[in-house]
């Protein structure tokens, strides 16, 4: 079973629990075991749930994009990355391994450039 509630769960079904647990029809500990969270992530939800029951949801959008690489980082590695393979099809260089780090120190040194997010 996954860990995050939102897949696990509908929004009906956590409202469901939540209305049973306000009247007194369920205890605590039973629904912890059944949503699979903590005490402080089920009054988080349940204050969510209090504040706006009609809009109440455990579903949630990204407000981030996941797994982007900087552009300029981008197009820096793809100028480094060139020059390398410029020097491995060299004939005249015989290279036998490639040290993919050395990439990366290279964009350190170089551009200043350590992360892959443009926030980071």
């Amino acid at each position: 079973m996954s860990k995050q509630l939102h897949k696990n769960f509908t929004d009906g079904q956590v409202k469901s629990l939540f209305e049973k647990y306000s009247k007194g029809e369920i205890k605590l500990d039973y629904i912890l075991q059944i949503l699979r969270i903590k005490r402080s992530r089920f009054f988080e939800l349940l204050t969510r749930y209090r504040n706006d029951p009609d809009n109440f949801s455990i579903q949630y959008e990204r407000k981030t994009i996941n797994r982007k690489i900087d552009p300029d980082i981008e197009q820096n590695i793809v100028k480094e990355l060139k020059i390398e393979k410029d020097l491995i099809k060299a004939k005249e260089v015989p290279i036998k391994y490639y040290n993919y780090s050395y990439l990366k120190d290279l964009l350190e040194q170089k551009y200043s450039q350590n992360g892959v997010n443009p926030s980071g």
